[in-house]
């Protein structure tokens, strides 16, 4: 299915699912940024919507309940996505309240979160950056499972290289970075491909970039 259809089984899911007060704030939250950046940022790196929730409650600081945009949830991973919009309501917070905001946002750092935060604008005008942002940022995660996998440390190293990276990279910035001859890395990267942990990115007779395989890039 396409983006349109997945999305509203999505939604229908967590709207089903929800109750009272839950339930109101996804119908009144989830509104057209949360929805753009699905469609211009999730959906082109993901596919699915796998692990993510809209408007997930959590624990205030202050004893009360919170609700943030999307939270992705995975075994050793917890990802805050806030899409925050530019509106009269900013220019007229006051300081306490733009403190209050501050302070939301530390306890959920040390509460285990990890807390990406994009413009309407950003969303909108700069997709492709904030998709890097998040694949970086999921990246975290993989780079810390490689370390379970039966790869070698130089291939452990390539492929941590393109997840910060967050795009495709080239034969050369892979020798710069690792101080490989060019056989050396031609041989890593082959190898990497045959693994099916990445894929040619442009050029064909002759590979001039790699980029993550959709393995990699989508896991189950």
């Amino acid at each position: 299915m396409g983006f349109e259809e997945e999305y509203q089984t999505f939604m229908n899911i967590h709207l089903q699912a929800r109750t009272g007060e839950r339930l109101r704030r996804l119908q009144e939250g989830h509104n057209q940024a949360e929805m753009l950046f699905l469609k211009q940022v999730w959906w082109p790196l993901f596919y699915h919507f796998k692990y993510l929730h809209p408007e997930y409650e959590v624990d205030d600081f202050k004893d009360g309940k919170r609700y943030l945009d999307f939270a992705y949830i995975r075994p050793a991973i917890r990802i805050c996505l806030e899409v925050d919009g530019y509106g009269p309501h900013l220019k007229n917070i006051s300081r306490w309240q733009f403190s209050d905001n501050l302070e939301r946002q530390n306890q959920l750092v040390i509460d285990g979160w990890t807390v990406i935060r994009f413009s309407y604008d950003q969303v909108k005008e700069k997709p492709r950056r904030c998709q890097q942002i998040v694949q970086q940022a999921i990246g975290r995660w993989l780079g810390d499972e490689l370390d379970e996998t039966s790869l070698s440390f130089v291939e452990k190293e390539v492929l941590r290289l393109v997840i910060r990276k967050g795009e495709a990279i080239s034969p050369k910035e892979v020798g710069k970075y690792l101080k490989l001859s060019d056989k050396t890395v031609k041989k890593i990267l082959s190898q990497l491909v045959d693994k099916k942990m990445l894929i040619p990115a442009s050029g064909v007779m002759r590979v001039r970039s790699y980029q993550l395989s959709d393995q990699v890039k989508h896991p189950i």
